[in-house]
């Protein structure tokens, strides 16, 4: 069971790839030494400037000679009025002066023109540095794209949380998709079904795609161990996806407050927001969720508000203040476990194996 077609069609020895988490995470050195360990290691570079993800992938190259791959944000089309973000500032003005912040630039908002050009630089960039694997998070690529990663013998893999967005990565031409459950720790990746409708639990999930599509399938979300990849596989995944798990790992390049949070919460802790970002996404619950709580269905949409928070996230990176960073987790925080990334990937197949024995 722990050796199917999707292993051969990835070059992994064994069905686990590291989630792509992106802004700081997913250091050279956790991608690497995924990668080496017989998984798939994946640099997470939603937040990057071209030049940026240029660099990461050449850092990767030089520290393994195994696949490894690249996710990207697909960008959408999105407006915000000078009013909104007057708004937004405003509501947000009492926490920069805390924590001696000055006010964001509004030349720094975003518009959809730069992220677009952003989003067609990495795409260029992927193809000349000929990086093997590429998935896509919040949408799927034009076809224009998608036929010119095709040419080049990229494998494509996209990320849905609904059997109807599956269906629709399986017609756009991609070769794998990642069913993300609810329990998924970061940003919601739906991007046909509103978000409310997209919170389905992943044991439900897997099943009810893996009979809609015909490509396969990659369980994402709360999987921490080798019961998780065990109970993914039973229900027809070919391998799974695991962001805390390795968020929490020495070589992930995660703020050690954020992960001393993950190691000592407990799952009623962990809650949806879009405080942070403009989009939905799962993390262990703050000061700042919670003060934001009653404003969070106006603040401006995804990038925007993650534009004029990120100076608050910085501040507190910097401060060491738990209180306002985005301490992203999914809903199995007590199976994480502080340790290296070998350590952590031989414990899933080791216990997966002695799992199968009892069956």
């Amino acid at each position: 069971m722990l050796n199917n077609e999707i292993n051969e069609f990835l070059k992994i020895e064994v069905p686990i790839i590291q989630a792509p988490m992106a802004g700081g995470v997913t250091t050279s050195k956790l991608v690497a030494e995924v990668s080496s360990a017989g998984g798939l290691g994946m640099i997470g570079a939603g937040y990057m400037t071209p030049s940026q993800t240029r660099d990461q992938i050449r850092e990767v190259t030089q520290l393994t000679s195994n696949l490894f791959g690249i996710n990207l944000f697909v960008p959408n089309e999105f407006s915000v009025t000078k009013n909104e973000i007057t708004s937004a500032v405003e509501l947000l003005q009492p926490i920069y002066e805390q924590l001696n912040i000055q006010q964001i630039d509004s030349q720094d908002i975003p518009n959809s023109s730069n992220v677009i050009d952003t989003f067609n630089e990495q795409i260029r960039i992927v193809i000349e540095e000929k990086v093997p694997v590429c998935t896509f998070t919040f949408g799927i690529p034009s076809k224009e794209i998608m036929d010119e990663l095709k040419r080049h013998h990229i494998i494509l893999i996209g990320t849905a949380t609904t059997v109807r967005e599956a269906v629709e990565i399986e017609k756009s031409g991609m070769d794998i998709v990642v069913v993300q459950g609810s329990e998924a720790g970061g940003h919601r990746g739906n991007f046909i079904d509103g978000f409310r409708e997209s919170l389905v639990g992943l044991m439900s999930l897997i099943p009810q795609v893996v009979d809609n599509v015909k490509i396969p399938v990659i369980a994402a979300g709360g999987i921490m161990d080798g019961r998780g990849l065990l109970a993914s596989m039973c229900l027809g995944a070919k391998a799974v996806q695991m962001g805390t798990a390795f968020l929490t790992c020495i070589e992930s390049g995660a703020h050690e407050v954020h992960k001393e949070a993950i190691l000592q919460a407990k799952e009623d802790q962990i809650v949806l927001t879009r405080a942070y970002s403009g989009k939905w996404a799962r993390g262990i619950q703050t000061k700042f969720i919670q003060e934001m709580q009653q404003h969070e269905e106006i603040v401006p949409e995804f990038p925007v508000q993650n534009t004029l928070t990120q100076p608050i996230r910085k501040a507190a990176v910097a401060q060491n203040n738990q209180d306002y960073m985005s301490l992203w987790s999914g809903q199995s925080p007590s199976l994480a476990k502080r340790q290296t990334v070998r350590e952590l990937m031989e414990s899933i197949i080791t216990d997966a194996r002695s799992m199968m024995k009892d069956f």
